[in-house]
């Protein structure tokens, strides 16, 4: 199956997860959503990334995102390291997994979307069946997939990134704009490159024309 690219909708599913049953896209309903998948439970980067999104649920919540994990475990497993999740992340803040993670002991989702690690030999089970990679998936409410992040089971996401390139998904959608290096909400933005120089300036009084013709700098001022 070729790999899922940003524009395809993001496949259906049913799962059995921590909250109870679902079906993805009614799951999502008129949300964004963010899946994002672990190696295995009791790993040690997946309980820090699990504890830290954990911690960061109202960030998420404020922006209209669901959050949803997925790991290549049972229901046990998964409520018995929730427990194990919740103790470490405490020294960090108060942290209670809320959200659901999905069981997929049989990797039928993870090879849906394209999950599972076929690099790192030694992130796999007893049985030999691979582990999945540190993937992210950024859903809209038309269940497009809209960003896509892989790392390797090595190394822990940044949700401060995930969170920057929701603002920046969020805001391009309603404004159009784009978003420059390095950039964080509150700064100024690019105006869109279909936006014509007359109507940016109705669009972004503020807005300045740089002496390359196709870079356009405005303020973007929005409420949190």
């Amino acid at each position: 199956m070729p790999s899922l690219r940003l524009g395809n909708i993001a496949p259906d599913f049913e799962a059995e997860t921590t909250a109870g049953p679902i079906k993805f896209h009614e799951w999502i309903g008129n949300s964004w959503a963010i899946l994002f998948s672990h190696p295995g439970d009791f790993t040690p980067v997946c309980t820090t990334e699990l504890g830290e999104v954990a911690r960061r649920a109202g960030d998420f919540a404020k922006r209209n995102v669901k959050l949803i994990g997925i790991s290549a475990n049972g229901l046990k497993d998964h409520n018995k390291w929730v427990e194990d999740i919740n103790d470490f992340g405490a020294r960090y803040g108060p942290t209670n997994v809320e959200f659901p993670i999905i069981a997929d002991e049989d990797r039928k989702i993870s090879t849906l979307y394209d999950m599972l690690d076929e690099q790192d030999a030694t992130n796999r089970d007893a049985k030999g069946l691979p582990f999945t990679i540190r993937t992210v998936f950024v859903i809209d409410p038309k269940k497009v997939i809209r960003l896509t992040v892989a790392y390797p089971a090595s190394t822990g996401r940044n949700f401060d990134e995930i969170l920057r390139a929701v603002d920046s998904l969020q805001l391009g959608d309603k404004h159009r704009i784009t978003t420059p290096v390095n950039w964080n909400k509150g700064e100024d933005v690019i105006v869109h490159p279909s936006v014509a120089n007359d109507e940016a300036k109705v669009l972004f009084p503020e807005v300045t024309f740089h002496k390359q013709p196709y870079l356009r700098t405005t303020p973007l001022k929005v409420s949190e």
